[in-house]
């Protein structure tokens, strides 16, 4: 008894309000996921997977043993605590670093290698496409120092000025 009620019954409640409050965490995740973005150890998940597994295995061990209250509650907060370890080492920073945004910005262009698709005249446009982990990107093309390139001429993208791609031609060293 704690507080004139049955442990096992707090152990449920707070396993039911636990799971309740991470089915809500999972709806509401990146809402809640901005506003404590700065706080440095503080991890919903893993601060609510903790909760709900010590819950979990207290009310089984409460129920399945004879050990004392006191022993029950260290010995779910050790398995919780390895438990959690677990979740957030292995499953949560790797999620967090796998993060792969398929936005590209115009200078992160520069120095990819292109394929001419439509032909570049001399002090005139083309078009090159570019293969990237998002894709492929079609953009307007014009030769560095204004000279023209051939239908599919791989090209090195020098700089790209106003959206339109300043390439000359590439020669590959491994051709």
């Amino acid at each position: 008894m704690l507080f004139g009620v049955d442990i096992q019954t707090i152990y449920l409640v707070t396993l039911i309000v636990a799971g309740c409050i991470t089915v809500l965490y999972i709806l509401f995740s990146d809402l809640l996921d901005g506003v404590v973005e700065g706080v440095v150890f503080f991890n919903p998940a893993v601060i609510l997977a903790f909760i709900t597994i010590t819950s979990a295995c207290g009310y089984l061990l409460e129920q399945f043993s004879s050990m004392t209250s006191l022993i029950v509650f260290i010995i779910s907060s050790i398995i919780s605590a390895i438990l959690s370890s677990l979740l957030y080492f292995f499953i949560l920073v790797p999620l967090r670093s796998a993060e792969v945004s398929l936005v590209y910005t115009e200078q992160s262009l520069e120095g990819q290698i292109g394929r001419v698709i439509v032909p570049i005249p001399v002090d005139g446009f083309g078009e090159v496409v570019i293969e990237t982990v998002s894709g492929i990107i079609s953009k307007r093309a014009t030769g560095f120092d204004n000279e023209a390139i051939n239908h599919d001429e791989e090209v090195l993208i020098i700089e790209v000025k106003d959206g339109t791609l300043h390439v000359k031609e590439y020669n590959s060293p491994f051709k």
